[in-house]
């Protein structure tokens, strides 16, 4: 039997993106494919890491405080999850490795910066204790940021210099055993190679 021409119809092909497919179960969430929804959150969402990592509970903010409706932002932060864009050991690795680095951030700063970020403590504290193994001690790291600085304060008397030169450690979140021990050293150490303080 011959089959009708009208029988057989030629694949679609959408040029700018499936349309919206009409919902046959009431019961269900929405599905952000299905209503034009996830084409707006994934906008938003990657626009906003494109400016900057972000941790799971700082993208979940973000989307709610832009209206979004809360099982959108969790299908959301699942699948920016899955494909590996949201990873918050991954940003707690990136941002311990800055924050120590570029801005001299004793233990303290650095987990009070990374709990800014609203990473969970239990990444915080995986990350810092693998960190411990590989890298410098925070003395090390505290002598580096102290030496750095002591060479900014030779114009002062040696009291000046060793409170401003502790207070600035103690900011960078060292422990105040670490900051004197660091201070009195760099101070000595400056002292010895560069300008003498008064």
């Amino acid at each position: 039997m011959p089959i009708d021409d009208g029988d057989r119809l030629a694949p679609v092909s959408w040029l700018f993106g499936e349309p919206e497919q009409p919902r046959h179960d009431e019961g269900n969430d929405r599905e952000p494919g299905r209503n034009g929804e996830f084409e707006r959150i994934n906008n938003v969402s990657m626009r906003a890491l494109a400016r900057r990592g972000m941790s799971i509970a700082e993208m979940r903010d973000f989307l709610v405080r832009r209206d979004f409706d809360s099982a959108e932002v969790e299908q959301e932060c699942d699948r920016l999850l899955s494909v590996g864009l949201l990873d918050d050991r991954v940003l707690a690795e990136s941002l311990l490795s800055t924050l120590r680095d570029r801005k001299g951030l004793g233990r303290s700063g650095v987990v009070a910066e990374l709990r800014r970020r609203k990473i969970d403590s239990s990444v915080i504290d995986a990350v810092l204790s693998q960190s411990a193994e590989h890298d410098e001690t925070e003395l090390d790291r505290a002598l580096q940021v102290a030496a750095r600085r002591a060479r900014q304060l030779g114009s002062l008397d040696r009291d000046t210099a060793r409170r401003r030169l502790s207070a600035f450690l103690l900011r960078k979140g060292y422990s105040a055993g670490i900051a004197m021990i660091a201070t009195d050293r760099s101070l000595e150490s400056a002292a010895s190679t560069g300008p003498v303080f008064r």
